[in-house]
């Protein structure tokens, strides 16, 4: 395997690229303006409604080859993590209507410099979902999908099961046929496996030091387990399920790299094309383990909801997000986290140590 070098060219913005960026961010922000005047409080305008904060720790490797021994994982050693778990609707639904599952990392304390410093703090943040590639892969599939998702989120509960269930039907017999789903009926058929023992992914590129990668983060252990449990239909059936796993059971991850080693089939500004993984399979760099403890209490919930901040752009220039898609989230995650945090009356921070998030 030759991984590709970073360079700056590895980027190629489409045409109005700006232009579509700002359009799709003021249609975000309408919309997440909208939800909060109907709850009376304000949430994100994606991955709205929380499952659990989880603190633990990232153990980077010390066996590391060069190529993956890269921006924070030059270094063997610990460091401490918190992460959210979340569903990806723009707005609180009941968990009886599937969707994509949410597992955002923050890596608290790293070396390096910084990709948007007025965030202030100096964590990495790994934002990734349960599948990995994204149906609306560039910013203008994106803009061109805006009416198509908002229209679903505003479907009935009833409707949106029966559109997750035909994709669910579709994808069984795309993958009997020996193929894999496209992006958009993965993204649709979502159902209500335990989200513990799901493996996600950060879908679009990102840099990794000198090379380029994709990353990834697996379940091991007693998780890996839980791999397509169903955790039942209730309105928090996820976060019951992983309240109950936390009060006497621990997890454990491997996050893993996917090195670039062909920019034609392994596009950085097309977050819809699979990376195949015979070329350049996902490889472990660190490992990441959460201890037993009480991820449903109310101060928990209210850090997730209100105070913490999860952004790809928080984050060191080793680790720079690539593509037009990841482009477009350094302005839609600013815009939705200024005016969250505007609305709830509450000052943004980021952690320095676990300390700061209560148990």
């Amino acid at each position: 395997m030759n991984p590709i070098r970073y360079h700056d060219d590895v980027e190629v913005p489409v045409e109005n690229e700006a232009e579509i960026s700002q359009r799709i961010v003021e249609r975000m922000a309408a919309t997440q303006a909208e939800n909060a005047d109907r709850h009376r409080h304000a949430h994100r305008d994606a991955h709205a409604k929380s499952h659990a904060i989880i603190t633990g720790q990232l153990t980077v490797h010390d066996d590391l080859p060069h190529e993956l021994a890269q921006g924070i994982f030059a270094t063997p050693g610990t460091h401490e993590v918190v992460a959210r778990l979340s569903s990806a609707p723009g707005d609180i639904h009941s968990d009886e209507i599937p969707a994509p599952r949410g597992f955002a990392l923050k890596i608290i304390g790293v070396e390096g410099e910084r990709l948007s410093p007025e965030l202030g703090g100096a964590n990495q943040d790994f934002l990734m979902v349960n599948f990995p590639t994204l149906a609306f892969g560039t910013v203008t599939k994106y803009e061109d999908m805006l009416d198509i998702l908002e229209k679903n989120a505003s479907n009935p509960a009833a409707a949106q099961k029966a559109v997750s269930a035909a994709a669910r039907g579709i994808a069984s017999i795309t993958e009997k046929l020996g193929r894999t789903p496209g992006a958009t009926v993965q993204g649709l058929a979502n159902d209500y496996s335990h989200m513990l023992g799901e493996t996600f992914y950060t879908q679009a590129a990102i840099r990794y030091g000198d090379h380029v990668a994709k990353m990834s983060l697996a379940p091991t252990g007693e998780v890996a387990e839980l791999t397509g449990v169903d955790v039942g239909d209730d309105f928090d059936a996820m976060r019951t399920a992983v309240v109950r796993h936390f009060m006497t059971k621990g997890a454990t991850y491997e996050l893993r790299a996917q090195l670039c080693t062909d920019l034609e089939t392994m596009p950085v500004e097309d977050a819809a094309v699979l990376w195949d993984e015979d070329e350049s399979p996902f490889r472990v760099v660190a490992t990441v383990r959460f201890d037993p403890q009480d991820v449903g209490g109310p101060a928990r919930r209210v850090a997730g909801d209100d105070h913490l901040a999860f952004n790809p752009w928080n984050g060191v220039e080793a680790h720079r997000p690539l593509g037009s898609i990841m482009r477009v989230r350094k302005l839609a995650y600013e815009s939705s986290s200024v005016q969250r945090h505007h609305l709830n009356d509450v000052t943004r921070h980021e952690p320095d140590a676990l300390t700061e998030i209560p148990t």
